[in-house]
């Protein structure tokens, strides 16, 4: 009998007609049940009757994806025209070729542009203060690796992105890396324990392997956005708390204010008075990113509790480089 040889896969971004909202990921089956087990969740409205089978022809004007589901050579290996069409024939193929499955999707904006994988992660294992469980990162590193694969998916369209989703999805690339860095060398009680940390090629997007260097320094850094610099935690004591929520499009301005004030006002960090301070070294070591301000004082006094004078003196704390759980 002949594979079947294509999958189209239309899944609606919005809800569905019941009220009910699914969003769907397909690589193996193990990567399903992951991406079920963090994201799938429905949500009756008792305002809508249940859906009457088959499902309604998609409206004009209404979003679906296109699901291709291949085989390690690129040939489709079936077909579904539902969701729980597909859902059944992905069991179905477990216990032969599935395991082997690559994927070539349209992959819904919920992921690499929402990143709620990420998001989901990020409520379960980390705490309000910023303390990351890495053995609870460790226990869900299928979760993490399925994002990783959203990532580099996201990445093939990074050109039709807006400012504002180019910095979200890097933001949340560096420290998605970063806890996969951690992960691959845990337990360590510092990143430094890690030979060259921000240098290991271990990702690749594109036809690039990078490293947490090159998204930095080479693409973060150049997007004159000076506050990444409390957004992108380098998993320990002294940076930047790691957010337990994930940067997007629409909460960037607010996430990027909060995380810089929340920077400043911790005093393990940066202990700041009106005549006086003692910054972080991020200050010192990413001076030249704060130019574009009349002097270092402005950018401060625009995100700190206390306005500082233009003649206060200043030094710089000692950085703690212990892991940030």
């Amino acid at each position: 009998m002949t594979l079947i040889r294509t999958l189209i896969l239309f899944v609606a971004l919005g809800l569905f007609s019941c009220g009910t909202k699914k969003e769907v990921v397909k690589n193996t089956s193990q990567d399903k049940a992951v991406i079920d087990s963090l994201i799938i969740t429905k949500v009756p409205d008792a305002t809508m009757p249940p859906p009457p089978p088959p499902p309604p022809i998609p409206e004009e004007g209404e979003i679906f994806e296109m699901i291709e589901v291949t085989d390690d050579k690129g040939t489709t290996i079936a077909e579904a025209e539902s969701l729980d069409e597909a859902k059944e024939l992905m069991k179905e193929k477990q216990n032969d070729s599935i395991n082997d499955l690559s994927f070539h999707q349209n992959i819904s904006k919920r992921f690499y542009e929402n990143h709620e994988i990420w998001e989901a992660l990020l409520k379960k294992y980390v705490t309000e203060d910023g303390s990351v469980n890495y053995k609870g990162f460790q226990k869900d590193a299928k979760g993490l690796a399925v994002y990783i694969k959203m990532l580099k998916m996201g990445f093939s369209k990074i050109n039709d992105y807006s400012q504002e989703e180019k910095l979200a999805f890097w933001i949340n690339a560096y420290n998605a890396l970063t806890v996969d860095l951690i992960l691959r060398n845990y337990p360590i009680k510092s990143i430094k324990d890690i030979k060259d940390p921000w240098d290991q090629r271990l990702w690749k997007f594109g036809d690039k392997c990078l490293n947490l260097n090159d998204i930095e320094h080479k693409i973060l850094r150049k997007m004159n956005e000076p506050r990444i610099h409390f957004a992108i935690v380098c998993a320990s004591e002294s940076c930047p708390k790691l957010q337990n929520e994930a940067f997007t499009a629409s909460n960037l301005e607010t996430l990027l204010t909060n995380s810089t004030k929340e920077f400043l006002s911790d005093s393990s960090k940066n202990e700041i008075s009106t005549n006086r301070i003692r910054l972080s070294k991020i200050f010192k070591w990413f001076a030249k990113d704060f130019k574009q301000y009349r002097n270092l004082i402005d950018f401060l006094n625009l995100y700190s509790e206390v306005q500082i004078s233009d003649t206060a003196s200043k030094s710089f704390k000692d950085y703690n480089w212990d892991l940030n759980e």
